[in-house]
């Protein structure tokens, strides 16, 4: 069979490269063994990594066990610290009063709305995620999902990570190539060799070598380089939608090396936008994302060097970056026989962490359809545009949703409340939710992105209330109740028991977690 799929070329590396080698080859570990299947990843080695993605969902836990890789190690090499879901702060008012978590916790007949109807119904004064998730009371108190004594992947709760970007893709590189069999190559491209139909054949390399493939990945960043500039496939433009456009992001120290470490992403609103605070071990990423047509960048560093200052943080000799961006994506991400993943397919601003995720999902796909011949490319191409075309539609909508909701009266914060920047599909929803509880059969989808959990969380979380019509049944009323007692039974257990983020992080440095 002379047009079998067996090379895979990755142009550019980052972490969106590297997972995408990573998952690719933990799939595949016998054909590239046996030299059925090779994948190479090229890279420049003079494009620095844009750093800012340094969140992630709890996903990567799983993706990061298939590919074999010691969560130890990730932890000390990466600087590494768990996140168990996202704070935010200040969203719903003018004072910046006030906060809500969207944790990380599964729960049980939330899909479903039980817990939402019963506390809605019963007029619960405790916040919806304090009186349902554990998380909130951990993420309170700086508290670690897990013990010392939980092996590698293993946990009370469930977590994410923040870690720092550039150490992640070095650490990921590393792995791939030693352990997973991913050949790697430092060059820059010159050229991208097309054939007759348009399909890419190969790169040329400023070394003077090709790099033929049969599959082409295109991890190249903002420029997408395959995709975008040889394909001319475009980008569709959801600035109409998503305002922010620019992110300022620096590090700021700790003041002493036992300061606490968030458990969360602490998201701040501001008059033109919103902080991020990502607590790492060493240090905390902190930044600003706004919309330049409603603030300057002089005033948004003010503000990010106030919010820094009112946070315990020293401002003194700051080095601040200025990334400039436009909220979209490829109208397709698969064309011919190349597939975009991470900021070469699109960029959706960092409120919850999707970045990471989308391309854990885009490689897990890409390995689920990986086409045996050239000849059934197209097919697999055309079920990748479907589902992602529709993931990237579902996390606008999120990302949307979260904006619509706050009482802030700022320019800012009234223009994304203009119905004319609303996607047609979340006023459809709002619609629906004003008596009718979100749930499971309103994301329908296989492997949706946010599950009705999480729409609960931001709902309610925020001043939105649905209104149920109808009495509480009695059996779910008694059913729930017992839920909540169990609740609180295991957040007390849980908060006598679970370390510190920071006390934990030092015993792995010292000791490691045990194999599962």
């Amino acid at each position: 069979m002379s047009n079998i799929v067996q090379s895979i070329v990755i142009v550019g590396g980052g972490t969106a490269g590297w997972i995408t080698a990573g998952i690719l080859a933990s799939r595949f570990p016998a054909r590239i063994a046996n030299k059925e299947l090779t994948i190479t990843l090229c890279e420049s080695p003079n494009i620095p990594t844009i750093g800012v993605g340094e969140g992630t969902w709890p996903t990567m836990a799983s993706t990061l066990k298939s590919m074999g890789v010691s969560e130890s190690e990730f932890f000390k090499e990466c600087h590494a610290s768990f996140k168990q879901g996202s704070q935010f702060i200040g969203w719903d008012n003018n004072q910046g009063e006030g906060y809500y978590y969207h944790p990380f916790d599964d729960l049980q007949h939330s899909v479903d709305g039980v817990f939402a109807e019963y506390w809605l119904k019963e007029s619960i004064p405790e916040a919806f995620s304090k009186h349902f998730s554990v998380q909130h009371e951990i993420c309170q108190h700086h508290l670690a999902p897990k013990s010392i004594t939980d092996a590698e992947y293993k946990s009370s709760t469930n977590y994410g990570y923040h870690l720092d970007a550039g150490l992640f893709s070095k650490f990921l590189q590393k792995h791939c190539v030693e352990k997973l069999g991913v050949k790697h190559v430092l060059a820059e491209v010159d050229k991208v060799n097309q054939s007759e139909d348009e399909s890419i054949t190969s790169v040329a390399l400023d070394n003077g070598k090709h790099l033929e493939g049969d599959l082409f990945i295109d991890c190249t960043g903002f420029k997408s380089l395959l995709l975008g500039q040889t394909l001319g496939v475009k980008f569709k433009s959801v600035n109409d939608i998503l305002f922010a456009d620019t992110a300022l992001a620096t590090q700021v120290m700790y003041n002493d090396e036992n300061s606490p470490i968030a458990s969360c992403t602490k998201s701040t609103a501001q008059d033109a936008g919103w902080i991020w605070d990502i607590g790492l071990p060493t240090r905390r990423g902190v930044g600003y994302v706004f919309s330049s047509k409603h603030t300057s960048t002089e005033i948004a560093k003010a503000d990010l060097f106030a919010y820094i200052e009112s946070t315990g943080g020293k401002t003194d000799n700051l080095t601040v970056r200025e990334i400039n961006f436009t909220s979209g994506h490829r109208e397709k991400f698969w064309h011919k026989n190349c597939v975009a993943v991470g900021l070469s397919a699109g960029f959706l601003e960092p409120l919850e962490a999707s970045a990471l995720v989308l391309v854990e999902l885009s490689a897990m796909m890409i390995a689920e359809q990986l086409p045996v011949t050239k000849n059934v490319m197209e097919i697999s191409a055309q079920r990748f545009n479907d589902k992602f075309n529709y993931r990237w539609g579902r996390a606008i909508d999120f990302l949307k949703l979260h904006y619509t909701l706050s009482h802030r009266t700022s320019p800012f914060w009234q223009d994304n409340k203009n119905e004319s920047s609303i996607p047609a599909r979340l006023q459809e929803l709002m619609k629906l939710w004003e008596y009718k509880i979100p749930n499971g059969h309103d994301f329908e989808a296989t492997g949706e992105l946010f599950q009705a959990t999480s729409y609960q969380f931001v709902l309610y979380g925020s001043q939105f209330r649905t209104k149920p019509p109808f009495a509480l049944e009695p059996f779910i009323k008694n059913y729930v109740a017992d839920q909540v007692n169990y609740n609180k039974h295991k957040e007390h257990q849980l908060l006598s028991t679970l370390p510190t983020n920071r006390d934990l992080l030092n015993k792995i440095y010292k000791y490691g977690l045990s194999k599962i």
